[in-house]
């Protein structure tokens, strides 16, 4: 049975992983999010070529995702910094929906999957920063890590 990794051995106190003994290794995850706009607002934002007064929407969320990345070990108190190989953002409009997908790779002796799951959704909430002035009516939804490897059991598809 699986337990809780982040608390200590009574269970009562968070802790940071000791990952001393883990072999390096080279790690991927793949994470998703998407952002649904209202059907009005994703007409506006086609038609406009996804630019706003604020800039061009998708290149400023793509390199905000990989602020995000970088910037994991900072906002998640858990997490170890990690020397990154690479990092990409990909967004692809389909109809009202933005679907985000951020690729992360590093060698090291603990996985991305934090890294990638906080890619993808800075760069959702920047898309929607970038367009509220149009609606708040914008949903992020289904922010989840597709696929993982490299470390003790891989996940989903493979992230590369």
């Amino acid at each position: 049975m699986a337990t809780l990794t982040h608390v200590d051995e009574n269970g009562q106190q968070p802790r940071m992983v000791d990952v001393g003994g883990k072999d390096i290794t080279e790690r991927q995850a793949h994470a998703q999010a998407r952002l649904r706009f209202p059907p009005d607002v994703a007409r506006i934002l086609a038609e406009a070529g996804f630019m706003t007064a604020k800039g061009a929407v998708l290149t400023v969320a793509q390199i905000a995702g990989v602020m995000g990345v970088k910037a994991t070990s900072t906002l998640i108190p858990l997490c170890h910094p990690l020397a990154l190989n690479g990092c990409k953002v990909e967004i692809a409009i389909d109809g009202d929906e933005a679907i985000i997908d951020c690729r992360v790779k590093c060698t090291g002796k603990t996985g991305v999957e934090m890294e990638a799951l906080t890619g993808a959704s800075i760069a959702a909430l920047t898309i929607y920063d970038m367009c509220k002035a149009l609606s708040h009516d914008m949903v992020i939804h289904d922010v989840r890590l597709l696929g993982k490897s490299g470390g003790k059991r891989d996940f989903g598809s493979s992230p590369s």
